[in-house]
């Protein structure tokens, strides 16, 4: 319960002139613009895409200067911001297969076809800070490749061996859900559970895939492949009775491979995991892959023994949206509850202290 604040406007209204006089910061430095934060914050805008579920770069970018860099606040604008936007249909779904490989790396294959292409990865670099980017030195760009061909998956390669379980098929006549517009109702399928994952907070579905690789989970994953890259997205058009093309878009897929030792229905073979995320996001891929992997238990008639094995459990605390305004709406007036439970403890003070002192006045009369 919550009471009335009477008188608070102006106090609201200088925390916002605060508020706008700390973001703009020191005046006699320049104000970061937001083709700056796109072009050299790169990763942090795809994030808050990726977990306000808008594929906009400015807009993100926007987010992140409003929120003064505090990524959680800025996809939490952006969600809010998404939710004013007219629906006009839904895109095909995207094949990632005919994707414009810009990055494409496997740690289960050295020799792939098409080759491994190392891209724009922080995997080799020495975690040194680089005095050099303190000042505005220009730095040469170096020569780049075009994104590579379309080229074969490694979930292929072992598809061809009839060691990996086929690429996952919904029933016939399944309709894709949405999160955006239905309530969560557990078991959910795994085309909601992967639509959750994919606007999870990447923070939770890190260490819920690194509890799977410590024993808390049956997964022995191996990355099959993580590939970068720019791919089409088309709508259907009834009227035109075909689908057009609306432009391409930056995404991360991972397909993690994992060890089954098979079951009555099934033979020995690696399973999947799968991560899609917006723009280059490996880590969030590959934390995503391994949760949704985990979160297979009925398909593979795996009992459940770990936190990230529990598809309530992780659905349920993995929006960090959701997740901030529930702890933070601890800082609102709970004034009425409070005193209740001041009340309350102090007549539970005052039980205690009086059955101490009836205590011992019982003892000093049995000494005597």
């Amino acid at each position: 319960m919550y009471v009335a604040v009477k008188g608070g406007e102006a106090a609201i209204a200088n925390a916002h002139r605060l508020l706008a006089d700390r973001r703009r910061g020191d005046r006699s430095l320049p104000s970061i613009t937001i083709e700056q934060v796109v072009e050299q914050l790169g990763l942090a805008v795809d994030r808050i895409m990726a977990e306000a579920s808008v594929y906009d770069r400015s807009l993100a970018a926007l987010a992140v200067r409003q929120a003064r860099g505090d990524m959680i606040e800025a996809i939490f604008i952006l969600r809010a911001y998404r939710t004013t936007l007219p629906r006009f249909g839904y895109s095909e779904p995207i094949d990632t297969a005919g994707m414009l490989v810009e990055r494409r790396v496997s740690a289960t294959y050295k020799d792939l076809p098409g080759g491994q292409l190392l891209g724009p990865t922080f995997d080799y670099t020495h975690r040194l800070l680089d005095p050099s980017l303190i000042g505005d030195e220009p730095v040469a760009a170096p020569a780049m490749k075009e994104p590579g061909e379309q080229a074969m998956r490694v979930s292929d390669i072992l598809d061809g061996e009839g060691l990996i379980e086929g690429d996952g098929q919904m029933p016939g006549g399944h309709v894709a859900g949405d999160l955006t517009r239905e309530p969560m109702e557990f078991p959910m399928p795994r085309d909601l559970r992967l639509q959750a994952l994919a606007r999870g907070d990447e923070g939770f579905l890190l260490a819920l895939a690194y509890s799977t690789q410590r024993g808390y989970g049956r997964t022995h994953p191996f990355v099959g492949e993580v590939r970068i890259g720019e791919v089409e997205v088309e709508l259907d058009l009834p009227e035109l009775g075909f689908a057009v093309s609306l432009g391409t878009i930056r995404v991360t897929e991972c397909q993690m491979v994992n060890q089954f030792k098979g079951s009555a229905k099934q033979p020995p073979q690696f399973t999947r995991g799968y991560g899609l995320v917006f723009g280059q996001s490996e880590r969030k891929a590959m934390s995503m892959s391994l949760v949704d992997r985990a979160l297979r238990t009925d398909e593979f008639s795996e009992d459940i023994v770990a936190p990230a094995q529990d598809q309530e459990f992780v659905i349920s605390h993995a929006d960090n949206v959701q997740a901030t305004g529930f702890v933070e709406h601890l800082k609102l007036p709970h004034y009425v509850d409070f005193q209740a439970e001041l009340d309350l403890v102090r007549r539970m003070r005052r039980d205690h202290e009086a059955a101490r002192a009836g205590q011992a006045n019982g003892m000093k009369e049995a000494a005597e």
